[in-house]
């Protein structure tokens, strides 16, 4: 395709037609000629917004960003409504290309009950696979809305379903012509599947109705980078049990192929939440299905320490994710 924006009867046909409204709060969506996308809320509420740019996937781009950018949401408290999108393609993109993005986007919201609305398509030179940046709407009542700083000493520290579920499903998508070397089909298969965990939507609404201080989905950095921002962000020191943090083997096994620390790798599909009784959040969680796990606790002192049975070590700042390694 020619640089610059998307012919309109392209933008039309494979972008715009795909986008679907749902919400009664859009009052206007993506359409040719609107630059802006309008939302009501009403007075007692919390305009949520987040972003994130999706550069480490290739396959399901589309629907990878809103899962990532609603996890976003839903870590604050916030029911998520919509999405900007900006897409910037390469120029051997091909329409079809194009449509099954945007397809992979609005199937994505349907699952979440949310809506595309609007962005920016372009094709340019600075890119040689598709970028995707989003950026996230949610909305939350003001005394409902969750920040770190609400964490407080003594309280629990969960996390839900396990980490590095977002690597292990990229790797054994991107590659999995050189996985096929070490490992059977079938095990391939189990960990290309863990993208239908990427969504902590329902998570974050199975703690919010037990009620909890605050939660934060473990992205870019692993959980060893999701407990440091937790700590950062809220003032508190913490002490994490290594053993205890839940992992699959799928994961374990993939990460030692490749030479890659599944602690410090892109874990989207878990969350790291604080609350008063985590025993009884873990319960809670059970009884919507979602697997969790108490990891630890929040301290008054300023140390982060992570135990290992006898072996204590201090957590470093986050470090470059361990994925990029690999996925460039």
């Amino acid at each position: 395709m020619k640089i610059g924006k998307l012919p309109e009867q392209v933008l039309v046909r494979s972008v715009l037609r795909q986008a679907k409204h749902r919400r009664e709060e859009v009052l206007a969506g993506p359409a040719v000629g609107a630059d802006c996308a309008a939302v009501a809320l009403g007075d007692d509420e919390i305009f949520v917004l987040s972003t994130d740019p999706i550069t480490g996937a290739v396959q399901d781009i589309g629907s990878h960003g809103i899962h990532i950018t609603a996890n976003d949401l839903a870590a604050s408290g916030a029911e998520p409504v919509g999405v900007l999108l900006t897409a910037l393609l390469p120029e051997d993109i091909g329409e079809e290309q194009i449509r099954e993005i945007m397809r992979d986007a609005e199937n994505a919201c349907r699952e979440l009950n949310m809506e595309i609305l609007g962005g920016h398509t372009e094709i340019t030179r600075t890119v040689t696979q598709p970028l995707l940046s989003v950026t996230g709407v949610g909305k939350v009542a003001r005394e409902e809305f969750l920040i770190p700083r609400n964490i407080a000493p003594g309280q629990d520290i969960v996390v839900t379903k396990w980490i590095g579920l977002e690597a292990t499903a990229i790797l054994a998508k991107e590659r999995e012509e050189e996985l096929l070397t070490r490992f059977s089909r079938d095990f391939i298969r189990t960990a290309r599947s863990f993208e239908r965990y990427i969504s902590v939507v329902e998570d974050a609404r199975a703690a919010r109705g037990y009620g909890v201080s605050a939660m934060h989905d473990i992205t870019e950095g692993g959980i060893f980078g999701a407990l440091w921002e937790m700590a950062e962000g809220s003032g508190i020191g913490l002490e994490a049990d290594l053993k205890a943090i839940p992992i699959r083997q799928e994961t374990v096994e993939i990460c030692e192929y490749f030479g890659l620390n599944p602690y410090q790798i892109m874990s989207s599909g878990s969350m790291l939440i604080a609350a008063k009784d985590g025993p009884g959040l873990v319960r809670a969680l059970a009884e919507k299905h979602i697997h969790g796990t108490v990891i630890g606790r929040a301290t008054a002192g300023p140390g982060r320490i992570l135990r290992n049975g006898e072996d204590i070590r201090y957590l470093e700042r986050p470090q470059p994710d361990e994925l990029y390694k690999i996925m460039g």
